[in-house]
């Protein structure tokens, strides 16, 4: 054995001594306050750790560093336990910070893995990945020439990333289509407007979250300002649209559920340590006034939306529409470790107030209705007969008073064609529209 081996491997074996010897000391110092908090040291395992990283060192084709092992090592640990846990170097950890506060570079898409692929949970919206028709469960299996099985999913995020204005070739596999297909990519600064608005009819407003940022709760304060701004002081009902939304910040979610309610528990978390076990409620002065409400989800609707999908469900605060959620139930913490790196590490599932844990199964809307295409039959009513139509009819009120045609047909005209247009483009959309005002109807 050479003597640069030799040395590393004491070393190892000594850092691995020395590891047993500091936590040993740790668990004795437990050991007197809780007898049941004793854990055995693996000391075995830890060998057979210190006799591949000896082997990979004397033996692999080519040199690998000490980090570069031990980074590997780290990584490893954190991909057995489950899709969400990482270890974030400098890079991947700058990058994280700069993506809860809404800029950041790439191709706009929210990914895991699975089966050893990367799986898009979402499209961001207004980004290269939405506008090249990337759908949330598309599953990638090429990243330009190379295959993603092998990787993790650090690393394919890495390639995903990359100069603006550069090109990426992706092959993605999709559920209803026969085999896979390429799309091409041009990367691009990512600025998500986490909150965007705008009236649907007189008195409806309708705002769009697509992702849960840091500033997302103000922003949402502010947009429905606006829209009460443009309703000219009231909203009838609102239509909170919460597809493809990956999720993001927890304390976000807590205000924009915070937003819709006046008391109660919004959502709780339960870990093995007892900081993980966090209970926010609601506190009062909600923003619409108790105004009905429709929440639309689909299978793209992660984590944060998941929290306020569900304890709008179970507060009964508004009707969830559309498709179950994806059904990610558990927290993830960050902790911070030297050298400006950091562990993305799961510590907790999230329950819903009524005690539902999402995890794995998700929120099953109220009222169920997949993403539909539409489309207006040609002719349709306004070319049957009606009773105005017909020679001699009886005058309406508003002809024996002079007046004519209603003056209001034309806007009448210009509000139908809107609705029709927003059902060919939207369905999901029209059908949570006419859900609001029957539910405004009844409260009258």
């Amino acid at each position: 054995m050479n003597s640069t081996l030799r040395t590393v491997l004491v070393l190892t074996i000594g850092l691995t001594l020395g590891v047993s010897l500091a936590i040993g000391h740790g668990v004795w110092a437990e050991k007197e306050k809780e007898e049941e908090s004793y854990t055995p040291i693996p000391l075995n395992e830890l060998r057979s750790l210190t006799e591949v990283f000896g082997r990979i060192k004397q033996d692999f084709v080519e040199p690998v560093s000490d980090k570069t092992l031990l980074e590997n090592a780290i990584r490893g640990m954190l991909s057995g336990l489950d899709p969400h846990s990482t270890y974030l170097d400098a890079e991947g950890y700058k990058d994280l910070q700069v993506g809860t506060t809404g800029e950041f570079g790439g191709l706009g898409i929210e990914v895991g893995m699975e089966d050893g692929f990367v799986k898009v949970i979402s499209p961001i919206d207004d980004t290269p990945a939405q506008r090249a028709g990337i759908q949330a469960g598309d599953l990638i299996i090429r990243l330009d020439s190379k295959p993603v099985k092998g990787m993790t999913l650090h690393e394919a995020v890495n390639i995903m990333r990359g100069k603006v204005g550069t090109d990426i070739l992706l092959t993605i596999v999709r559920e209803g289509v026969d085999k896979p297909f390429e799309v091409t990519i041009t990367r691009d600064t990512i600025k998500v407007q986490s909150v965007k608005g705008r009236i649907l009819e007189d008195g409806y407003g309708y705002i769009r979250i697509s992702q849960f940022q840091s500033h997302t709760g103000e922003n949402l304060a502010k947009q429905i300002s606006k829209l009460r701004e443009e309703g000219k002081g009231k909203l009838n009902g609102l239509i909170l649209d919460l597809r493809n939304n990956p999720g993001g910040v927890l304390n976000a979610a807590v205000e924009v559920s915070d937003a819709f309610l006046e008391k109660g528990l919004i959502v709780y978390t339960q870990g093995r340590v007892p900081d993980s076990e966090l209970k926010f409620t609601a506190t009062p002065n909600e923003l619409i006034d108790g105004a009905p409400m429709v929440v639309l989800v689909n299978g793209g609707s992660a984590s944060a939306s998941e929290i306020v999908a569900g304890a709008l469900q179970d507060h009964k605060r508004a009707i969830i529409m559309g498709s179950q959620t994806f059904g990610k139930g558990s927290v993830q913490t960050i902790l911070p470790l030297k050298n400006n790196t950091a562990l993305k590490l799961t510590t907790a599932r999230y329950y819903t107030p009524s005690g539902r844990s999402i995890q794995a199964s998700g929120i099953k809307p109220d009222i169920e209705l997949e993403s539909i295409k539409v489309a207006s039959v040609e002719g349709g009513d306004d070319v049957r007969i009606k009773e105005s139509d017909l020679t001699g009819h009886l005058e309406s009120s508003e002809e024996q008073n002079g007046k004519g045609e209603n003056q209001d047909t034309g806007k009448k005209k210009d509000a139908k064609k809107e609705l029709l247009t927003l059902a060919q483009t939207d369905y999901q959309l029209y059908a949570a529209l006419n859900m609001l005002k029957g539910l405004q109807i009844l409260k009258r």
